[in-house]
């Protein structure tokens, strides 16, 4: 029985090798790189041929191996993923704003599920989840050491089916259950609305293949009902991304035209490219510009652009160019750090990977990689301060993060100093800030609205419009001592 164990143990390493050499000529062909290592390619088929034969029980031949690309794919940062046939489907769903879920934008910390942020009108909002709560468990399961992949399957399924989530809330140092119920998530990308005579507030809680023309309405509606416009603010709170056109659009809405909105920088020719504000970059294929027909005073009208620590990606984009070019006030506390650019590469009709291909660069030159963008004007989350907003994630915070390229990651001693503080003073506050809570509603626990006349930092991006005094951040730090230097 043993020599026939070893025989075929010996015949799938075969088979693995010989893929495996397949693999080697197609690298060595496509990119003209250095032939794979060849003894760690026999390692890996070794190790395949032993859990093949001498496993307790027989493991399915086709899991091991997308299980191996999933393994290696996810090890290289937090956001390149192995998709399987329903991850990918749920993917493409996601980019169209469509998809039976709860309705949240996910990451990994600690090998637990982060909330970057929910989305607007969705159950998980309406529930109360915040940016930056953990998901410890997802009903009976416990997430720790879950794929994220797995994490989404479990929480998407069929509409009006429920799930329980477990929830660790860091700056409220409690954990609580919250039984969501699944439905179709029809996300409204864009909101906005008149404020007061002459200011008027536009909010963008995604970037999705409808966002742009969905911007470009919503800014028609409010000149319409507001023909002489004062001041305008661009809401990019919790905004965790999406499409790169869109965001290329949206900046080129008011930058002057050619200008360059964002370059990318990896190791493939196509990765190396510079967008512009021009209808070549964002406008769809076939399609007209869909900002030709938007009032040209947008190119000039005075601009606060807000932005938070849920803050990623494709809002970085566009706060970091119009910071660059001095087209609006950044105002807010500093963004999340997501610069690096993922490319969907098929692997089959049902599968493929998101791969890490490149990072953004605003136009001057800077990285937006584990940096971030550090507003020009610091701003709290309320009148009180955000005693505890030096403990939320950043992309720098994130396991295996990808560095910025521009030097050495340096931790900010101050910054860590202030952690510590928080931390401490948020375990001598944990008792009395649950027996307050207690007293609570579940409506009066929600933080206030984004665009209600309870929201203190639309509140101040008004005053900055008007050239009122605005209450700056009495808690805000930012990443590094370099940053905060350079802002």
């Amino acid at each position: 029985m043993g020599q026939k164990l070893k025989i075929a143990g010996w015949i799938s390493i075969g088979v693995v090798a010989g893929a495996l050499t397949t693999v080697q000529v197609q690298a060595v062909a496509r990119g003209g790189l250095a032939p794979l290592p060849l003894e760690e390619l026999q390692q890996l088929a070794a190790v395949f041929g032993m859990v093949k034969t001498d496993y307790v029980e027989p493991v399915d031949e086709k899991k091991l191996i997308t299980d191996a690309i999933s393994g290696m794919v996810s090890s290289l940062d937090p956001h390149s993923v192995y998709f399987d046939k329903k991850s990918y489907k749920e993917f493409r769903e996601g980019t169209s704003g469509r998809f039976v879920g709860v309705g949240i934008e996910i990451s990994q910390e600690d090998g637990l599920v982060k909330v970057v942020s929910p989305i607007e009108g969705s159950p998980a909002d309406r529930a109360g989840l915040k940016p930056n709560d953990l998901i410890t468990r997802i009903d009976d399961s416990a997430v720790k050491g879950m794929s994220l992949n797995d994490a989404v399957k479990k929480m998407r399924g069929e509409p009006k089916t429920k799930v329980l989530l477990m929830i660790f809330r860091k700056d409220e140092n409690r954990t609580f259950p919250v039984t969501i119920t699944r439905e179709e998530i029809r996300t409204q990308s864009v909101r906005g609305k008149v404020v007061e005579p002459g200011y008027a507030w536009i909010r963008l809680s995604q970037f999705q293949e409808r966002t742009v023309d969905d911007f470009v309405t919503k800014l028609e509606q409010i000149y319409k009902q507001e023909p002489h416009l004062k001041g305008l603010v661009l809401d990019l709170r919790n905004d965790p991304g999406g499409l790169l056109d869109a965001a290329v659009a949206v900046s080129s809405t008011f930058l002057p035209e050619n200008v360059t909105v964002v370059s990318t920088n990896g190791q493939l020719a196509e990765s190396k490219f510079t967008y512009k504000a021009a209808p070549e970059f964002y406008q769809r294929r076939n399609g007209a510009d869909p900002l030709k027909g938007l009032p040209a005073a947008l190119k000039s009208v005075p601009l606060v652009v807000l932005v938070n620590e849920g803050s990623a990606s494709a809002s970085e984009i566009v706060a970091g160019a119009l910071q660059d070019y001095k087209r609006g006030t950044v105002m807010g506390t500093q963004t999340f750090g997501k610069g690096s650019v993922q490319t969907v590469r098929p692997l089959g009709p049902d599968t493929g990977i998101k791969l890490t291909t490149a990072r953004y660069y605003t136009p001057s030159g800077r990285s937006i990689q584990a940096r971030g963008i550090v507003p020009d004007v610091l701003v709290d989350d309320t009148a009180n301060g955000s005693p505890f907003a030096v403990l939320r994630t950043r992309e720098a915070d994130l396991d295996k993060h990808l560095n910025s390229g521009q030097g050495a990651e340096v931790k900010d001693p101050g910054r860590e100093k202030a952690r510590e503080a928080a931390l401490k003073r948020l375990e001598e506050d944990a008792l009395k800030r649950l027996e307050e809570d207690a007293k609570k509603t579940p409506e009066q626990l929600r933080p206030p609205e984004l665009g209600s006349d309870k929201d203190f930092q639309l509140a101040q991006a008004i005053n900055q419009l008007k050239g009122h005094p605005v209450l700056v951040s009495k808690t805000a730090v930012v990443e590094t001592k370099n940053e905060k230097k350079e802002n």
